[in-house]
This record gives structure tokens, sequence and C-alpha cells, in this order.
């Protein structure tokens, strides 16, 4: 890409399997087998069924296919690799730096009733990046006994008073983590700082993905290139990093990518003038306002956050959102909000929000200046 210039390295090319297989089972369903090579294969072939074509296998049930391909098979599986290729485990290596890199604007955590589970300061402390905890009063001192910020800061209850939520629902349920965001951004100003970043608190990793590796990153360097990137433009007043689970280090994506949707770990610019709003998906919302105003976000794909889902991890605004309501109401708020590129659907066995963030291809970054190259330091090490 024409615009990751002076940045970390970053290649990827698609990873193509050797051959791919489909082990049919007699209720009807199926199951992908993929190998790198022709001797994963013939070693699978030894224990498998005899097949006609050599690319369907029909086995008894997925215990046999388990059997034969000894690894763990549930019904939510729906492809293997043989031999079996963790996901998560086994990665040796991580970046670390030769010296570190301060990123220039500071870094706010919203928290709430994770006090003892947080994950993202434990991220940050790997990376030795400093960073501010938000939280409620009621709350100070446990999270003063659990975390390491920089400075502990108390959101102010005027913030929850005006915030809009969008809705009629009032003091009824939680408001959510945009007034924790709209209080960084006028500490942040009142630091005198262009801009700051804003992440929940539920990050368990940052990662840099390059030559088909995902692996962690134990530096504060990727930050910093990150802002380095954007204040090279004018027009670019939300940036963030994409998720490590929605960038497969097998697929061609590219370095980065413009006007979509940021969320979870963001860029602010302090003098953009966007507030926060909304009850629930205020990060879809303030995106598509940005993008409708002819400007651009740039999510990053080269850096990385591991986002662990909210409902999966207690505490934040699981009990007040999910486990009465479900996500129907929260995707319905940004179809009200923008019915124009925004409907609400049904997949994955929820609601979803679907948005159409082809129609703002045309917003472009405009560069602000000249781009200066920088040494960031990158290094593989042994974890």
């Amino acid at each position: 890409m024409s615009h990751w210039v002076s940045m970390p390295e970053f290649n990827q090319v698609k990873k193509v399997e050797f051959k791919k297989i489909v082990c049919n089972f007699p209720d009807g369903s199926k199951i992908f087998a993929r190998f790198d090579d022709q001797k994963s294969f013939d070693g699978f072939c030894v224990k498998a069924p005899i097949s006609i074509d050599g690319k369907t296998y029909n086995f008894e049930n997925r215990e046999h296919l388990a059997s034969c391909a000894e690894q763990k098979i549930t019904d939510k599986t729906k492809s293997i690799w043989y031999p079996f290729k963790s996901h998560w485990g086994g990665i040796k290596e991580k970046y670390s730096s030769k010296f570190d890199l301060k990123p220039r604007y500071p870094i706010y955590i919203v928290s709430k009733g994770r006090a003892k589970n947080g994950l993202t300061w434990k991220a940050l402390d790997s990376m030795r990046a400093e960073y501010y905890l938000v939280c409620e009063e009621s709350e100070l001192e446990e999270y003063k006994q659990n975390v390491k910020a920089k400075e502990f800061l108390v959101l102010p209850k005027s913030y929850l008073d005006d915030y809009d939520t969008c809705d009629d629902l009032g003091d009824s349920r939680s408001k959510g983590p945009g007034a924790a965001r709209n209080f960084c951004i006028d500490h942040s100003k009142s630091l005198g700082f262009k801009r700051h970043w804003v992440m929940d608190d539920n990050l368990d990793a940052f990662h840099y993905l390059t030559n088909n590796e995902k692996l962690e990153v134990e530096t504060p360097n990727t930050i910093a290139a990150c802002e380095d990137f954007v204040d090279r433009y004018s027009n670019i007043p939300v940036a963030g990093m994409n998720y490590y689970s929605f960038c497969k280090k097998t697929d061609a994506v590219p370095p980065l990518k413009f006007n979509t949707r940021i969320y979870s770990c963001l860029l602010i610019d302090n003098e953009s003038g966007y507030r926060w709003r909304g009850r629930y998906n205020e990060d879809t919302d303030l995106s598509l306002r940005v993008l409708k105003d002819g400007l651009c976000t740039v999510q990053f794909n080269a850096f990385l956050c591991g986002k662990v889902t909210t409902q999966r991890m207690r505490g934040g605004n699981s009990k007040e959102f999910y486990d009465g309501e479900g996500t129907l109401p929260k995707s319905q708020m940004i179809e009200d909000l923008h019915p124009d590129v925004a409907k609400v659907v049904w997949k994955f066995n929820r609601w979803h929000h679907h948005v159409n963030y082809n129609v703002y291809s045309d917003n472009q970054p405009i560069l602000s200046g000249p781009i200066n190259s920088v040494d960031y330091g990158l290094i593989k090490v042994s974890r």
C-alpha cells in the first residue's frame, strides 16, 4: 500500500493449504480437513476410511474423525488442520525493541466492575506503556489495589448526568462507557494534548502482524508508530487497531484500512469537536459521523489488539446490556441513528447490525506535511 511509508515492515501473502478434503457424517453435516504437505495427508489417510475420489471421506461420527485426526472435535467445529495446529499456543517468539519510543499521547483505560479481572492494563504494563485509569468513585480503592496506573481518575457524575444516550431509558440501566470517554477528551485537552488514546478494559494483548505471523508485542513502539502515521494527515480524527481475531495470519490483508469502524482501542483527535453519544455501539456511531462529514478513519491491521468479548468476561456492561436483553437493542440503536447505511440482521445465532461502509470509499486522507523516517527498533525475541 502506497500509504505504508517509513513504517515497520509489513509483508502478507495468501497462504493456501496443500490439500483440503471433506469429512462427511451420517447426519448430513461435514467438516473440512486441511493439510500442509503430502506427508501430512498420507499420515491421515492411514487412519481414515477409504475414499473413492480422494476428496470426500465418510466417518461414522465426529468421535471417529477425532480419533483419526488425534484432536478434539465438537459440534461447533467447522474445519481442522492435520496435524493439529493451535490458534493460540506454541508461539515461541514475541516482539520487543532495541529501545522504547514513548507514546506522545496519553492513554486512558475506561473500566467498570473489573478491578480484579481487567486485562488491558496488564498488556500495557508488559509493553512498558503508561496509562490513566478512569473509574467511578465507588470502585476507586479497589482499582488502586489491583492496577499500576500512572494516575487514577474518578469520573465526575456530571458527565453521566449530561450524557446523551440517544434513547428514553434514562437511568434505568447503565449508560455505557461513552460518558467516561467524553471525560477523557476533556482531561487530555486540559493537559495540552492534540490527541489521546482511549481503550476498553478487556484487551488481553497487542500484536504485530507481518510475514504471516501474529506475534505479541512487549514494547510501546507500535503505539508510537500508529501515532506517527495518523499525525501525517489533517483529516483523520479517529484511528485505531483492528481485533486480533479479525486478521488471519494466512490472509493477504493490507497493513491498514481507511474509512471503516474503529472500536475498543481508539486514537482520538481532541480538537475535532466530536463527542461520544449513545448507550450502545457508540464506537460505530462515532465512526459513521466522522465518515458522513467527509473525513477519514484508519484501522491498523499491522498492529492488532486482542479483544475478549464483553459477553465472555464478567464486569463492564455484561449484566446490564446482555444478560437480560441480548444484542437486539444495541443493534437496533445503530439502525435508528443511521438508517441510510445500517440494518439489523440475524446471523451467528444473535442479532447484529450490518453497516455499508463502501459508500465512504471516496473519502481520501490528506497529507499535512513531509513524512519522516523513523527507526522503530522492533526485534524478535524468545518468549
